[in-house]
C-alpha cells in the first residue's frame, strides 16, 4: 500500500509540475513570460507553449485587440472666445508592443487607459484653446481632432515609447455648460419666434394682397357682365320693339285692343285688386265700351 500511495503522489506531483511549465496563449492575447521579476519573452502567436515552473518563471497576459477609451471627464474648457463648454471623446488604440508598454506604461489596459486618458484631455485642452465654438461643430472640428491625434502620437512614440499605436480620435458631442445653456436655449427660441413672427406677418400681407386682387377681379368681371347683359338686354327690347311695331302696324285698332288687355292683366292680377274709376268718363275701359260693337256680329252677303 505504501509503494502505490507513493507512486500515486508521485504521478500527482508530475502532472501538478507539467501543469505549471504548460499554457495556452489565445488568439486575442499576448502572453509575457517573466523570470525572476524580468521579461523573459514575449509570445505573440496563440497556441499551447512551455515555461519552466513558478517561481523560476511566471505567465501574464496583455490584450491585443483594438480597444476604445472613451472621456469620463466632465470639466468644461475654455475656448478662444472664453466659452466654456464640454465635450465627450473617444480614442481607439491597441498595444502594438508588450515589452515597452509594461516597461514605461503600466502591467495592463487599464493602467495604459489611465495614462492615455490624460494625455488626449490635455491635448484637446491646447487645441480647443487655440479655437472658437463655431470652428468646434464646423468643418474645421476634423483640423482639430487630427491636430489632437498628432499630439497624442508625438507623446506616446516620444523618448520613452509607450508601445502602443492610436488608431483613431474622435469627438462625439460639444456643448455648452449647464449654466449657460438654459440662456443660449432662450436666445434660440427669441430667434426662432422672431422668424415666425416676421414670416407670419409676410404672410399675412401676401394673403391681404391676393385678397384685394381676387376682389377687384371680382367687381371688374361683375361689372362687364352687367354691362354685357344690359346691352344683350337692349338689343333684346329693341328687337322686340320693333317686332312689336311691324306687327301692330299693320292693324293700329288691334293693337290698341291687345295693350288694352296688357293694362288689365298688369291692373288687375290677383283677387284683392280694386279700382275706383267712372267707366262712362275714363279712357281706361274704352276697350270694354267699344267692345260690344267691335264684336257685333257683322251682315252676311246673300249668295245669289
Amino acid at each position: 500500500m505504501n509503494r502505490i500511495g507513493f507512486i500515486a503522489s508521485s504521478i500527482l506531483v508530475v502532472l501538478a509540475l507539467l501543469s505549471s511549465m504548460l499554457f495556452v496563449v489565445d488568439q486575442r492575447q499576448f502572453g509575457v513570460v517573466y523570470a525572476l521579476g524580468q521579461i523573459k519573452e514575449v509570445i505573440t502567436e496563440p497556441g499551447l507553449h512551455f515555461k519552466l515552473p513558478p517561481p523560476f518563471q511566471n505567465v501574464s497576459y496583455i490584450d491585443k485587440r483594438l480597444l476604445t477609451l472613451d472621456s469620463s471627464d466632465t470639466e468644461s474648457m475654455l475656448t478662444a472666445e472664453k466659452q466654456r463648454v464640454v465635450i465627450d471623446w473617444y480614442v481607439r488604440w491597441r498595444i502594438s508592443d508588450p515589452s515597452e508598454f509594461i516597461r514605461n506604461v503600466g502591467l495592463d489596459e487599464n493602467a495604459g487607459a489611465l495614462q492615455l486618458n490624460r494625455v488626449v484631455r490635455n491635448a484637446f485642452q491646447a487645441e480647443i484653446n487655440r479655437r472658437t465654438v463655431g470652428e468646434l461643430i464646423s468643418s474645421k472640428r476634423d483640423d482639430l481632432m487630427n491636430d489632437v491625434k498628432r499630439q497624442v502620437i508625438q507623446v506616446v512614440k516620444g523618448g520613452r515609447p509607450w508601445g502602443m499605436e492610436i488608431v483613431d480620435v474622435r469627438i462625439t458631442r460639444v456643448d455648452y455648460v449647464e449654466a449657460i445653456t438654459e440662456s443660449v436655449y432662450r436666445r434660440m427660441e427669441a430667434e426662432r419666434k422672431r422668424v415666425a413672427n416676421e414670416l407670419r406677418s409676410t404672410g399675412a400681407a401676401e394673403g391681404e394682397k391676393i385678397r384685394a386682387d381676387a376682389d377687384r377681379q371680382r367687381e371688374v368681371t361683375l361689372a362687364n357682365a352687367y354691362r354685357d347683359a344690359q346691352k344683350t338686354k337692349g338689343d333684346g327690347d329693341a328687337e322686340a320693339a320693333r317686332i312689336y311695331a311691324e306687327a301692330f302696324g299693320k292693324d293700329p285698332q288691334f293693337a290698341k285692343f291687345y295693350r288694352s288687355l296688357d293694362a288689365y292683366k298688369a291692373s288687375f292680377g290677383k283677387k284683392g285688386d280694386f279700382m275706383v274709376v267712372d267707366p262712362s268718363s275714363s279712357d281706361f275701359f274704352s276697350a270694354f265700351r267699344g267692345s260690344a260693337a267691335s264684336t257685333a256680329p257683322a251682315a252676311v252677303p246673300r249668295r245669289p
